[in-house]
This record gives structure tokens, sequence and C-alpha cells, in this order.
């Protein structure tokens, strides 16, 4: 077995490091258990790397689709991110209670909510941004180029 665990900011060790001679070779067969302790890892490391930004992984997700749509409805994020209607706005209200978004009400439908970065998101995004890219090469370590985008592209299948 080869799942990757987090050791504190320094390169992941796969399983057989942690605990040799341990078998899980039914588990290792089944796809959903195999996702499941790669999500684990990646959410580890992804969480040690924000640690002190104080955003969490959705947080960093809403941040960048505002970037990447300037002026998008708060819906719309919601929908893209599979975020359920009645968390996003909890979600939008605490980053804009960290200066981060900024929300306004749609002119040409008043019941949407608009929602833009301020120029402190567009900065702790660019952080965080920077932070993500050394997170992924520090996970990814060990595929090459190549099998990074088979992995993204079978991942996208699923």
């Amino acid at each position: 077995m080869s799942v990757m665990t987090v050791d504190k900011g320094t390169a992941l060790r796969t399983s057989e490091d942690v605990s040799p001679g341990v078998s899980t070779d039914f588990l290792d067969g089944l796809v959903g258990y195999r996702l499941r302790q790669a999500s684990n890892s990646f959410m580890s490391d992804f969480a040690a790397s924000m640690a002190d930004t104080g955003l969490r992984a959705v947080h960093v997700s809403i941040l960048s689709v505002v970037e990447e749509n300037p002026g998008v409805r708060q819906g719309e994020i919601g929908r893209a991110l599979g975020v359920a209607r009645a968390n996003m706005a909890p979600l939008v209200a605490e980053l804009e209670g960290m200066r981060l978004l900024r929300r306004t009400t749609d002119e040409s439908d008043r019941r949407a909510v608009i929602v833009r970065l301020t120029k402190a998101g567009e900065a702790l995004l660019r952080n965080c941004k920077a932070r993500i890219e050394v997170h992924e090469r520090r996970a990814l370590q060990r595929l090459t180029r190549s099998e990074k985008e088979t992995l993204l592209r079978v991942l996208k299948k699923i």
C-alpha cells in the first residue's frame, strides 16, 4: 500500500514508511478508499500550508472563482463549487467579515448578490496561490508531469 501522509510541511510519506508489513490488499483495490486516502493526505498538507491565513479550502475556492469571474453572483459561485445554497451565504459573509470580499445587490435583479474581491482579498489570494503551488509540488513529487495530467483527466471523468 502506498498512501501518503503529512509530515509537518516536509515531503509527504507513504503508509509503507509508517506501517510496514500491514496488509491492506482488499482496500488497495477500492477506488473510493484510494481517493479518500489521497484526499486526506492532500487536505492535511493543504491545511498546514494555509494554517496562518485563517482560510480553509472552501474559502480559497470561493476567492478563486470570484477572481476568475469578476461580478459573479453568489448563487453562481455555489453552483460552480457544489456548495449548498444554505451554506454559501454564511461562507461569503465570513469572507466579507474578513474584508476579503464585498457583496452588492445586482442592479438588474435586486434579489441577486454580486461578489467582488477587495484589494486585501486579491493580495491574500495571490499569497495562497503561491502556497498551493508549493503544496501541490510537494504532494505530487512522485508523479511525472504526464502522470499528473493523466490523474487530472481521470478525476474529471469521475
